[in-house]
């Protein structure tokens, strides 16, 4: 199962520390926009950005787009200037600052994530990310990626790259559901990340996936039979490790 996948991981990663080490260099303007429009924030969401140093993207998501967010850091003295120019910004009414260890926040509010870490620190953080973010939760991240989890996608500023991930949701595992002609659909699949593969079985009789891709908790497979010369373009929606929902586009 995926989550056997993540506990892997976990156990693989080292006892976090005080990361005070890590530089602080803000992201130039041009860079938290250039996040903020990949991550497609809007003012429905919720912005948790790790290591927030001055504050500055969770403070422009506020301003410009009314997202409220909070910025999460280990040093009090950034936190107090965080603070004070949410105070000049107008938006401390939208976000908040807190000092605090990055690998022992709840982050499950979250509903995009925003990073400007190492890589590897993104590598130790990757199983948190994992545990307890909601699927389809969007993570960014200026210049440093997260090892073997490929982005979903990237954009290139100058020579700068910024990375975004969709939280996959557990799809590992075999899924079973029948159509309105009564045919049977059997699905066996093995997850890395949002990577699929597996095998189908199409009223007992074994088919080939031919593509399958998972976004947040949306999984689109093609099936082929090839024996009658059929393809299957399934949609499942997966939710609290169920099958909400399948549409068919044949």
């Amino acid at each position: 199962m995926f989550r056997d996948f993540i506990e892997a991981l976990d156990s693989s990663t080292y006892q976090s520390e005080t990361f005070l080490d890590v530089p602080f260099v803000p992201s130039d303007e041009t860079v938290v926009q250039a996040m903020l429009d990949l991550a497609e924030v809007r003012s429905d969401d919720v912005l948790y950005d790790l290591g927030a140093g001055d504050g500055r993207i969770p403070i422009t998501a506020a301003r410009e787009r009314n997202t409220p967010g909070i910025g999460i850091d280990i040093d009090p003295v950034r936190i107090g200037d965080a603070m004070e120019e949410a105070g000049y910004s107008g938006v401390e009414m939208l976000v908040d600052f807190i000092e605090g260890d990055i690998f022992e926040a709840d982050i499950r509010e979250a509903t995009v994530v925003t990073l400007y870490l190492l890589q590897s620190v993104n590598i130790e953080l990757r199983p948190r990310l994992l545990e307890q973010l909601k699927p389809g939760t969007r993570i960014v991240s200026h210049a440093f990626d997260m090892g073997d989890w490929k982005p979903d996608d990237w954009v290139k500023l100058g020579g700068i790259h910024i990375y975004k991930w969709i939280v996959p949701a557990d799809v590992a595992g075999i899924w079973n559901w029948q159509d309105e002609q009564g045919r049977s659909y059997r699905l066996d699949l093995s997850q890395k990340y949002q990577e699929v593969k597996g095998a189908a079985w199409i009223d007992g009789k074994k088919v080939a996936i031919e593509n399958a891709e998972l976004t947040g908790s949306r999984l689109e497979l093609r099936i082929r039979d090839d024996e009658i010369d059929l393809v299957n373009n399934f949609t499942l929606i997966i939710e609290d490790e169920e099958v909400s929902s399948v549409t068919t586009d044949e």
